[in-house]
């Protein structure tokens, strides 16, 4: 199967050696999003909320550009900084999704996360 390296400017520019997201067949794997606004290349961390919308909306500029919606997504895996933080992006998160069709997920509190931001979230979907 081709794997296709997906770049948008709707979401921000890796950081580091990694792309966006990768489709491989219909499956669509993307890297860690953080809450960097694409337009401004900076860091939001206003509150948990905004920083957690922020990341979604990356997310789904991405999936827009092979286009997708959460409905697509099967799989999330959500990165926290400190797990008291859980209710508040779990209710920014879930406003995306349905939940009767809400995909697959983990939560895992971590030391640290890149540019220390308090939310870093990936998914899987496919077509």
């Amino acid at each position: 199967m081709k794997k296709v390296i997906i770049q948008t400017k709707e979401a921000p520019t890796p950081i580091g050696p990694y792309s966006q997201a990768v489709l491989i067949g219909d499956v669509l794997y993307t890297s860690g999003q953080i809450a960097i606004n694409p337009q401004t290349n900076e860091l939001i961390q206003d509150s948990i909320k905004v920083e957690t919308k922020q990341v979604m909306e990356n997310i789904k500029a991405i999936l827009k550009e092979v286009n997708m919606t959460f409905e697509n997504v099967f799989k999330t895996t959500i990165f926290l900084s400190d797990m008291h933080n859980f209710a508040e992006v779990n209710q920014v998160y879930g406003s995306y999704f349905n939940n009767e069709t809400a995909p697959a997920r983990e939560t895992v509190e971590v030391a640290n996360l890149p540019k220390y931001v308090n939310v870093e979230i990936s998914v899987m979907a496919t077509k």
